[in-house]
């Protein structure tokens, strides 16, 4: 079983209000983002930085940030030295399904040795990605060269693409792309 972690310690500075507890049909989206990778067969579901006590309310475990406001690569590293392998989403995904992490999940199966699976739509979507531990060493080399994106760190890496729908990779960073947001359940 993979393992899977929202990551939740963004500054959501164009949100204006932290995104992982913006509600989307009245679910916060860190929690669409959990089910979705529960639903999807990810198991243990954690949340990954942000507000460690707000989110330990929705009844998951929630790892500090080793690298606080450095990113979401910190995020995956954090990730990774407390879960192992693990299926990493980002918390503005709102309409991410579990048809969608089961599709990149059953890819991982499919390439065992593959350091990283990520999700492509017209482009490479690593808001949504497989990371193994495998990958740790070129990720803490990029990182100690002052790498922070995902993007980066993918450039770095040998990594497997899996076509997704796009819909299911919509990020969510204002109030407007919210509004904008189509609805469905969870």
């Amino acid at each position: 079983m993979t393992a899977g972690a929202v990551l939740t310690g963004g500054s959501s500075r164009r949100m204006g209000t932290d995104k992982a507890f913006v509600e989307v049909d009245g679910v916060p989206m860190a929690e669409r983002v959990a089910a979705a990778l529960s639903g999807g067969g990810c198991s243990p579901v954690s949340y990954v930085g942000g507000d460690v006590a707000l989110l330990a309310r929705f009844g998951r475990t929630v790892h500090a940030d080793r690298f606080p406001g450095a990113g979401p690569l910190g995020g995956v590293l954090t990730a990774l030295a407390a879960l192992g392998d693990v299926l990493v989403a980002a918390c503005d995904l709102p309409l991410l399904d579990a048809a969608t992490v089961t599709r990149l999940l059953v890819a991982a199966r499919a390439a065992p040795d593959a350091p990283v699976i990520v999700a492509r739509t017209d482009r490479v979507e690593p808001a949504l990605a497989v990371w193994r531990t495998t990958a740790v060493p070129a990720i803490e080399a990029h990182w100690a060269a002052g790498g922070r994106a995902l993007h980066g760190a993918l450039d770095v890496l040998d990594v497997v693409t899996v076509p997704v729908e796009v819909g299911a990779m919509r990020n969510v960073n204002t109030l407007a792309e919210l509004s904008a947001t189509p609805r469905h359940p969870t």
